[in-house]
C-alpha cells in the first residue's frame, strides 16, 4: 500500500467522508478545506468517488469556516 505524503494533522477534510471520497480528494492534492474553496463544484463532483453526500459534507464544512466552492465562470 503506498503512503501518504500527508499526515493526519495537514489535512482537514471533514470526518465523514467516505474512503473512496478521500482518497479521489487527496489524490486530486485536496487536503485542506481552503485548497477546495478555489475549485469549482463542477470539477470536485467529476472525482472519481464523489457523490451527493461527500459533495454535501463539503458543502457543510466550507460553509462552517465561512468558505465556499469557487463560482463558475460565466463567458
Amino acid at each position: 500500500m503506498a503512503e501518504n505524503r500527508w499526515t493526519e494533522t495537514d489535512v482537514d477534510l471533514p470526518a465523514g467522508l467516505s474512503r473512496p471520497a478521500r482518497r479521489a480528494l487527496e489524490g486530486a492534492g485536496y487536503i485542506r478545506l481552503e485548497q477546495l474553496a478555489k475549485a469549482r463544484e463542477a470539477d470536485v463532483l467529476k472525482l472519481h468517488g464523489m457523490g451527493p453526500k461527500a459533495m454535501e459534507l463539503l458543502r457543510q464544512a466550507l460553509a462552517d469556516k465561512g468558505l465556499s466552492f469557487a463560482e463558475a465562470e460565466k463567458g
